[in-house]
């Protein structure tokens, strides 16, 4: 049995343990919650769902950050 989730992450090859929620990626990550959006295997997940979302191997995740400006 596999100690670590191999995932995608926006394209890159990441592990995380099991049982890693999105949240904690977004906290692995260091990002601001506030700051971003996730998409899961191609659906984006709503925030207040992300605690409990388990990450499972071979998952895609994609992160997109919203940056402010003008």
């Amino acid at each position: 049995m596999s100690t670590e989730n191999k995932v995608t992450l926006n394209g890159e090859l990441r592990n995380f343990p099991p049982q890693t929620t999105l949240l904690d990626v977004v906290r692995a990550l260091n990002l601001e919650p506030d700051r971003v959006a996730i998409e899961l295997n191609r659906a984006i997940v709503k925030r207040e769902l992300w605690p409990g979302t388990t990450v499972a191997g071979g998952a895609e995740i994609e992160i997109v950050q919203f940056v402010g400006g003008g």
